[in-house]
């Protein structure tokens, strides 16, 4: 079996989080970042800004990098590597019907956070989660 290496985005904006609510399982009915698997031939740059855009409709300025999440188990579909960033909206205008996802900014994070993207955000400094 393969390990599949994935990006997420911590997109902050005026003190607080953007997240998604899945649709699908894992996890389906909690709240993630945006992110998903890099594509062959694809810098991870790249692959963040294309990974928020078809799951938000907005566009990002990647400020930094985070780090990797490596955990095994951290994604239960498989072994997942996944490279976190820091971004910014350079856009406004949220499109949820893109994957059919509910979107919402968090001042606080919610009960249920998917995957391990509670550690990411609080990585990050983002929020007081």
């Amino acid at each position: 079996m393969n390990v599949r290496v994935a990006v997420d985005a911590v997109i902050e904006k005026n003190g607080e989080v953007l997240l998604l609510k899945r649709a699908v399982e894992p996890f389906k009915g909690w709240w993630v970042l945006p992110g998903g698997g890099v594509k062959y031939g694809e810098q991870l740059v790249g692959a963040v800004k294309r990974e928020v855009k078809e799951e938000t409709g907005l566009k990002v300025k990647v400020l930094k990098y985070l780090g990797y999440y490596d955990k095994p188990g951290r994604d239960p579909r498989g072994h997942t590597i996944s490279h976190a960033f820091l971004c910014k909206p350079i856009s406004s205008k949220i499109d949820g019907s893109l994957e059919g996802r509910e979107i919402k900014w968090f001042k606080k994070l919610p009960k249920k956070v998917g995957f391990d993207h509670r550690q990411i955000i609080e990585d990050s400094g983002v929020l007081n989660a």
